[in-house]
C-alpha cells in the first residue's frame, strides 16, 4: 500500500507539471496549423507558399529551440542546489544567446533562402509568397527566441500553468492578427500568405512582452536578480552551448529525417505522399504527449539531481517512464482500433482511405516506440547527459532508419512503407540504447 501511495503521489506530481506543458505545446502547434489554413483561404498559391516556408523554417526553429532549452536542466539543477543568484546569470547568458541566434537566423535566411527556393520546382508567385512569409516572420525571431528562454525559466521554477495561460491567450491574438493582415482588414493592405508571417511576428513580440511583464511581478522571482546586466562569462556560455548544441542537433536530426523520407516517398506519386503526410500529421499530434512527459521529467529530475537527491531522481524517472508507457500503449491501441475512422477524416476517396489506413498501421508501432524513447531523453537531459541523446538520434535516424528504409524499398519491394518500417527499426534501437544509458548514469551517480 505504501508503494502504491508513493507511486500515485509521484504520478500526480509529474502530471501537475506535464499537463500544462502539453496544453502549451498543442496551442503552439495550433498556431502553425492556423497559419496554413487561413492562408489557404486567401488562395492556393498562398497556401503553397506558406506551407513551403513553414517546411523550411520548422527544422531550423526546432533545432535552435533545442539549443536554447538547455536553460531548463541548468536552472533545474541550480534550483535544486538553491543557487538562486546563479539562476539570474544563467538567464542573462541565455538571453544573450537568444539575441545572437536571432541575428544569425535572419542573416542566414537572407543569404541561403534564395538558393534553397531556386532548387524547388515552384511557380514564381509561390516563391515570392514563401519569401515574403519568412521575411515578415523574421521580425519576430529575436522575441521568439527570448520567449523560449523565459518560458524555460518559468516552467522550471514550477509555473507551467502560467506559461499555459500566456500561450492560450496569444492563440486568439495570433488568429486575429493573421486575419486582419492576410485579408487586409481595418484599413491594412491585403498581404495574403505573407500576412500570416506578419501576424506571427506581432504575436511573438506580444508574448515576449507578456513574459517579461509577468516575471517582473512575481515575488518569487525577485531573489533570482533577473533583468540585470551581468558581465559576460565565457564559461556560462560554453556550459549552455555544451548542453544546448547536442540537444538542438538531436532534435534537428529527428525533425529533418521526415522531410527526407517524404522526398523518397514522392517517387510513388501524389497519393502516397498525401497518405504519408496524413499519418505523419497524426503521429506528430500524438507525440505531444510523450514530449510533454519528457519536458516535465527534465525539470523534476534536474531539480533533484541539483539537490543531490539521486534516489528521488531515480524514483521519479521510473515512475515517469511507467506512466508514459501506459499512456503510449493506450494511444497506440486507440489509434489501431480507430485507424479506418481516422483515415476517413483526411479523405472521402475509398482508395485514399485504404492507403492512409495502411500507413496508420505503421504509425501505431512508431508511436509506441517513440513514446518510450522521448521521456528517457528528458530524464537524461535532467542529468545534463545530452551527448548520448544526440548520438542516439543521429545513429537511429540517419545511420539506421534511412539506409534501412532505402534497402526495404529498393531491394525488398516494400515500397513507400519500407521507409516507415525503417523509422520503426531506428526508433526501437534508439529506445533500447537510451534505456541502457539511463541505467549506466544512475549507477554512476549512486557510487
Amino acid at each position: 500500500m505504501i508503494f502504491v501511495a508513493d507511486f500515485r503521489q509521484k504520478i500526480l506530481k509529474i502530471l501537475q507539471v506535464m499537463i500544462p506543458i502539453l496544453v502549451t505545446q498543442l496551442a503552439i502547434s495550433g498556431m502553425s496549423f492556423f497559419d496554413i489554413v487561413m492562408s489557404g483561404r486567401a488562395g492556393n498559391s498562398d497556401l503553397a507558399g506558406v506551407a513551403i516556408g513553414g517546411n523550411i523554417w520548422m527544422p531550423v526553429f526546432t533545432g535552435l529551440s533545442g539549443v536554447l532549452m538547455a536553460l531548463t536542466p541548468i536552472v533545474a539543477q541550480l534550483r535544486g542546489a538553491d543557487k538562486k543568484q546563479e539562476i539570474g546569470q544563467a538567464v542573462f547568458h541565455g538571453m544573450f544567446l537568444a539575441l545572437c541566434l536571432g541575428i544569425i537566423t535572419m542573416a542566414g535566411g537572407y543569404i541561403l533562402l534564395p538558393h534553397i527556393l531556386d532548387r524547388m520546382t515552384i511557380t514564381p508567385e509561390v516563391r515570392t509568397i514563401a519569401v515574403n512569409y519568412l521575411v515578415t516572420m523574421s521580425v519576430g525571431f529575436i522575441p521568439l527566441y527570448g520567449s523560449i528562454i523565459l518560458r524555460s525559466l518559468v516552467d522550471t521554477m514550477g509555473f507551467t500553468r502560467l506559461t499555459m495561460r500566456l500561450v492560450l491567450l496569444t492563440f486568439p491574438v495570433n488568429t486575429f492578427f493573421n486575419y486582419i493582415m492576410i485579408f487586409g482588414k481595418f484599413g491594412l493592405p491585403r498581404m495574403g500568405g505573407a500576412g500570416a508571417g506578419a501576424g506571427t511576428a506581432v504575436t511573438c513580440w506580444l508574448l515576449f512582452i507578456a513574459f517579461v511583464w509577468v516575471i517582473r511581478r512575481l515575488k518569487v522571482m525577485e531573489p533570482l536578480q533577473l533583468f540585470q546586466w551581468y558581465k559576460l562569462d565565457s564559461r556560462k556560455i560554453k556550459e549552455h552551448l555544451a548542453i544546448g548544441i547536442p540537444m538542438g542537433v538531436a532534435i534537428f536530426c529527428e525533425t529533418s529525417i521526415f522531410c527526407v523520407v517524404a522526398f523518397f516517398i514522392a517517387n510513388y506519386g501524389t497519393d502516397a505522399v498525401a497518405a504519408h503526410q496524413a499519418a505523419m500529421s497524426l503521429s506528430n499530434l500524438l507525440y505531444m504527449v510523450p514530449m510533454s512527459f519528457s519536458m516535465a521529467l527534465t525539470i523534476i529530475v534536474g531539480v533533484r539531481v541539483g539537490a543531490k537527491d539521486y534516489q528521488g531522481a531515480g524514483s521519479y524517472a521510473i515512475t515517469g517512464i511507467c506512466a508514459n508507457l501506459m499512456t503510449a500503449l493506450g494511444l497506440s491501441v486507440l489509434l489501431f482500433v480507430s485507424r479506418k475512422q481516422i483515415a476517413g477524416l483526411y479523405s472521402t476517396d475509398s482508395q485514399m482511405v485504404t492507403l492512409i489506413t495502411q500507413f496508420l498501421l505503421y504509425a501505431v508501432a512508431f508511436q509506441f516506440f517513440d513514446g518510450t524513447a522521448a521521456p528517457i531523453q528528458g530524464i537524461l537531459r535532467g542529468y545534463k547527459d545530452v551527448k548520448a541523446t544526440f548520438l542516439s538520434s543521429l545513429v537511429a535516424y540517419w545511420c539506421i532508419s534511412l539506409p534501412t528504409g532505402i534497402l526495404l524499398d529498393q531491394n525488398m519491394r516494400q515500397g513507400p512503407f519500407g521507409y516507415w518500417q525503417g523509422l520503426i527499426i531506428g526508433i526501437f534501437f534508439s529506445a533500447l540504447f537510451m534505456i541502457f544509458r539511463l541505467r549506466y548514469i544512475r549507477k554512476k551517480v549512486l557510487k
